[in-house]
């Protein structure tokens, strides 16, 4: 957030330089409030190019294994931009190189979720899966594993069979 800032300040900087260079070439025929608005339509631009391209950016540095399910694209009133091209504000990845099954439970998978977001730190949520019941259940609090590998007090929650993030943890 901190270099988004820096970044942000140097492109008005660079906006007015460029202004400023126009006027001198132009014999100071330009308008002077010109530098002031070039230095704020640069920092405007600068942090809607940042809005648009955080998913790419923090999707590219994901490590192998880690898979995007599902994107939440935002668009708001004080934005009016974003109804026209609305931006990804947060998504969730699925960990599915390190996904566990279970002998005992074939139907079941452990997979860690995590969910990012634009301004948000990055959440980790393990999650048990039971793909013949669509079925999730996340195994924060309460949840304990029995001798077998099954699991006592789960809060289990029905998904739909078409769920992007179970059909990629049981797809896999």
């Amino acid at each position: 957030m901190f270099l988004e800032l820096i970044a942000t300040v140097f492109a008005g900087i660079a906006c007015a330089g460029v202004a400023m260079l126009l006027n001198i070439l132009t014999g100071r025929r330009l308008p002077r409030w010109l530098i002031p608005v070039a230095a704020g339509g640069g920092m405007i631009a600068m942090t809607i190019s940042s809005e648009y391209t955080w998913f790419g950016r923090t999707a590219a540095q994901l490590p192998q294994g880690v898979e995007i399910a599902a994107t939440v694209e935002e668009e708001t009133w004080f934005r009016p931009w974003t109804r026209l091209w609305p931006y990804t504000k947060r998504f969730v990845a699925v960990d599915t190189g390190t996904a566990r099954t279970n002998a005992n439970l074939p139907d079941q998978r452990l997979a860690d979720l995590y969910f990012f977001g634009r301004w948000s730190p990055v959440s980790l949520a393990p999650m048990l899966f039971d793909c013949a019941a669509a079925r999730s259940a996340v195994l924060i609090d309460g949840a304990t594993f029995t001798a077998d590998g099954s699991v006592t007090d789960a809060d289990w929650q029905s998904v739909p069979p078409d769920d992007p993030i179970l059909t990629l943890v049981c797809g896999s």
